[in-house]
């Protein structure tokens, strides 16, 4: 399928948590103008304690370089899991045809401009208790773990897949206090520098709604809800889940 853009963060790569695997499938689907890698592509924090790196994750690697490889424009906008790059910015880098960016100012098909970031800069944890996100992310990644086993034994049972994660991200009162609050913070910002909308990742929650007149996307992850967001040549913007790319169905979202 053609398509003008697709959006993808939180891939993780470098985690056993990561969809590498589904990742690549998906990307096999679609053809595009520009791919955007919004953040925590690859996980620095987690390799910097231990490494992992299967083959899977490497194709990975290998599809988005081909793609560039092939003239799609690929922009690879940093977060704070790979925020080791962030050392060579603020001055546009080029990798193997790959930008290195902290932010990106798109134009939809529809005429509207779109700030492209991954987030971190507007979550209050990351600015005012960063070591409690190191702490939250060792957390987060035993759920992970735990979600494997769980998911393992599902398929067994031949069971659909079941996102623990999500589950208790929707079960805790404080957990959807701290999304809202992220996604007024991002949606406040835009609308005082003139964005008609905001494309993120950051907190692995897929969305397109409306927040006081802002189109606020999140493209979701690729560890629990296996998620992109993708722009159509009319213009249409969409949320698609990989279990449904091989129906070829998604969830859409009118954006206009």
């Amino acid at each position: 399928m053609k398509v003008k853009s697709i959006f993808i963060s939180d891939v993780h790569l470098g985690t056993r948590g990561c969809s590498a695997d589904a990742l690549c499938a998906f990307l096999k689907t679609y053809t595009c103008d520009n791919l955007f890698l919004v953040g925590d592509i690859v996980d620095g924090w987690r390799l910097k304690q231990r490494w992992y790196w299967p083959q899977s994750h490497s194709n990975v690697v290998r599809r988005i370089l081909t793609a560039a490889k092939r003239g799609t424009a690929v922009y690879y906008i940093l977060g704070n899991h790979d925020e080791a790059l962030r050392k060579f910015l603020p001055f546009e880098l080029e990798l193997g045809n790959i930008k290195l960016l902290d932010r990106y100012d798109y134009v939809g098909l529809d005429s509207k401009r779109y700030l492209v970031i991954h987030g971190d800069f507007f979550d209050s944890l990351m600015i005012d208790y960063k070591w409690l996100m190191h702490v939250g992310d060792s957390l987060y990644n035993f759920s992970i773990w735990l979600n494997l086993q769980l998911n393992s034994l599902r398929k067994l049972l031949k069971l659909e897949y079941w996102s623990l994660s999500n589950y208790l991200k929707q079960s805790a009162k404080q957990a959807l206090q701290y999304i809202s609050s992220y996604e007024q913070h991002l949606a406040q910002y835009c609308k005082s520098e003139g964005y008609n909308g905001v494309i993120c990742g950051h907190i692995h929650r897929a969305e397109i709604k409306c927040i006081n007149d802002v189109i606020y996307m999140n493209d979701g992850d690729w560890v629990e809800s296996r998620t992109a967001l993708v722009e159509h040549l009319d213009g249409r913007w969409e949320l698609v889940y990989y279990e449904t790319t091989t129906d070829s169905h998604g969830q859409s979202s009118d954006a206009n």
